[in-house]
């Protein structure tokens, strides 16, 4: 206790010198920090998203292969049609082992028979369906009936109404996914009679009718059997159906994945020269620093104080400041970056999920240990040089 007594009439005494260090703490931290959440998130997200859709190849019409990414990753609607029967021939073909029909729906901008605007509606074959059926029966129990429907975390009841309305047709709301970050947080999923039904109503409940052309659908999940190339079967899709493209869900999002990593090399050489500069600057502080109180670590030292005293009494001043300023570093960034979510999100045209917080927390120790560890690595030579010289020279002038 009195070493940190000691530390802290140090750290008040020369303010000037300790906000330099504090600064540096702050700036190591906050970088680490929005660096992890940012572009961990972003990856986290692009992951989460292909997984969402629990396929090994999307086929879809040909053209919509970048407004599909744009769909997927930032909820924007998309819109395109394709006859029903390249599901039976996706599923007579080689290698195939599962197939099952989805349509892209959205809800109207601003319209009072949608209780949420620009949703991405999802209508599903629950008789053929691989990827939400699965989830449904281990969530709630069972699939979804006529008029129920499952949603993004995004998705909500309004709390002035009484349940969810798409199209004037009511909906029940049975349970939400959990969070991606992307745009399948604001999406929403029903079955096929479930969307023909709204269809069929929907003239007149609402103020545009929600047209769905016969024995069409929007794309056709692929699941390959096991040993099989999704390459190859992908190649055949095209080759055999020249109007369609068949995408393999890991070769998704490829232009946003160069930019994370492009944007990930320009960051930590960013984070590697701060870093530097930071530990440079510390350094020259503690030296001066040191070199100031050298009667006072003389006297010390001729009053019997170890040289390991010396150096912890130092080393604290070190921890105290690389504590307090890195803790204020990781509370800020995270704040920001919570709060201006959707901002970020537009200006990299890349989402990013938010960690929870049992996350958030490790992720915060770890850029406290880094700064602690830093800032300690910075002082420790002034440090010791002191601690180890002679006490009669040290009170010298």
């Amino acid at each position: 206790m009195r070493l940190i007594r000691l530390a802290i009439r140090n750290i008040a005494g020369h303010s000037f010198r300790s906000w330099m260090v504090f600064f540096c703490a702050t700036l190591m931290a906050s970088l680490v920090i929005s660096a992890t959440l940012i572009l961990g998130g972003a990856d986290d997200s692009l992951r989460l998203a292909v997984e969402r859709l629990g396929a090994d190849i999307i086929v879809i019409p040909k053209g919509l292969e970048q407004r599909l990414e744009s769909a997927l990753l930032m909820g924007i609607p998309v819109h395109g049609w394709m006859p029903d029967v390249v599901v039976d021939d996706i599923a007579a073909m080689p290698g195939v082992q599962a197939v099952s029909p989805q349509i892209y729906l959205s809800t109207l901008r601003g319209a009072t028979c949608c209780s949420l605007p620009e949703l991405f509606l999802i209508a599903y074959d629950p008789a053929t369906d691989f990827t939400v059926r699965p989830w449904l029966e281990s969530s709630i129990g069972d699939s979804l009936a006529l008029g129920e429907a499952v949603g993004g975390s995004f998705v909500y009841v309004p709390a002035d109404e009484e349940g969810f309305v798409v199209y004037g047709y009511p909906l029940e709301l049975r349970a939400n996914l959990a969070p991606t970050g992307t745009g399948l947080d604001q999406s929403l999923f029903f079955t096929l009679e479930t969307a023909y039904d709204i269809a069929l109503h929907s003239p007149d409940q609402a103020v545009k009718a929600l047209d769905i052309p016969p024995r069409t659908i929007s794309s056709a999940l692929v699941k390959v059997r096991t040993g099989e190339d999704p390459q190859r079967i992908a190649q055949d899709i095209e080759a055999a159906m020249p109007l369609v493209s068949a995408l393999e869900t890991a070769n998704l999002f490829k232009d946003q994945r160069h930019q994370l990593l492009s944007l990930m090399n320009t960051v930590t050489g960013l984070l590697a020269v701060t870093w530097a500069l930071a530990v440079a600057l510390i350094v020259v502080v503690f030296a001066l620093a040191v070199n100031e109180r050298r009667r006072q670590i003389g006297v010390m030292r001729a009053l019997g104080a170890r040289r390991s005293t010396v150096l912890t009494s130092l080393l604290t001043e070190a921890w105290l400041l690389a504590g307090g300023g890195g803790l204020t570093g990781v509370l800020v960034a995270a704040l920001a970056i919570a709060l201006f979510q959707r901002t970020i999100t537009r200006m990299m045209g890349v989402p990013f999920l938010y960690p929870p917080l049992l996350q958030l927390v490790g992720l915060a120790a770890g850029a406290l240990a880094f700064v602690l560890v830093s800032v300690s690595l910075a002082a420790l030579g002034p440090a010791l040089r002191i601690a180890l010289q002679d006490p009669a020279l040290s009170m010298k002038e």
